[in-house]
C-alpha cells in the first residue's frame, strides 16, 4: 500500500500501532518536505519488493503523539515494525538499499 501524506486522516494511536501483527514500516514525513519528496522514488522502489509489508504514513509535526512518541526529529524517518516492536530506524534514507536491508531485516525476523 503507498499513499500520499494526508493531514487530514487520523494518525494511528501507539496502542493500535504496538498491536500491530506482521511487519510494518511507519514513514514519518509531511507532503511539502523536499527531503521527503526526494526519497518517495527509493522508498517506493525499496517497498515494491515486499508486498506483504504494510506501509503506514504518518504526516508528522509539532504536537502529533505518535511521532513524538518515537522521538521522531527528521523527516522522513522510517521506522521498520515486527508485530508493533521496532526491529531497525532509517533517518533521511539516501538509497535505496539501505531501505531494502532494513525491510529485508523484517522478513529474516518474522
Amino acid at each position: 500500500m503507498f499513499q500520499d501524506f494526508d493531514p487530514h486522516r487520523p494518525e494511528p494511536s501507539r496502542e493500535a500501532v504496538d498491536a500491530l501483527k506482521g511487519p510494518a514500516v511507519l514513514e514519518f514525513g509531511a507532503n511539502w518536505c523536499p527531503i521527503c519528496q526526494g526519497a518517495q522514488p527509493l522508498i517506493k522502489d525499496a517497498l515494491a519488493s515486499y508486498p506483504e509489508v504494510d506501509h503506514i504514513k504518518v504526516e508528522d509535526g509539532k504536537g502529533k503523539p505518535l511521532g513524538r512518541s518515537y522521538k521522531v526529529k527528521l523527516w522522513p524517518t522510517l521506522i521498520f515494525l515486527q508485530d508493533g516492536q521496532e526491529i531497525a530506524r532509517l533517518v533521511r534514507p539516501d538509497d535505496r538499499d539501505s531501505i531494502a536491508k532494513a525491510l529485508a531485516g523484517l522478513r529474516a525476523g518474522g
